[in-house]
């Protein structure tokens, strides 16, 4: 399905976000940025999640939303 890949396709951008800001570890991630590890892994496993927890791990790495979903299809 069309939305599966779209969903994948984000989860898989905050997943890269995070391995090259030098985080191997989401549970060290989300603990340094006050996210709960749940929620945090959630995203990252492709979990429908708030458009404000977007918003919080765009202002962790300084992006916008339209350099998060330049390249996004």
């Amino acid at each position: 399905m069309e939305e599966e890949k779209r969903i994948a396709g984000i989860a898989e951008r905050i997943k890269q976000l995070r391995i090259d800001a030098g985080y191997t570890s989401y549970e060290q991630f989300a603990h340094r940025h006050n996210i709960q590890s749940k929620q945090y892994w959630r995203l990252e496993a492709g979990h429908n999640f708030n458009i404000t927890t977007l918003f919080k791990i765009l202002d962790i790495h300084g992006l916008t939303l339209e350099e998060f979903f330049k390249g996004l299809r």
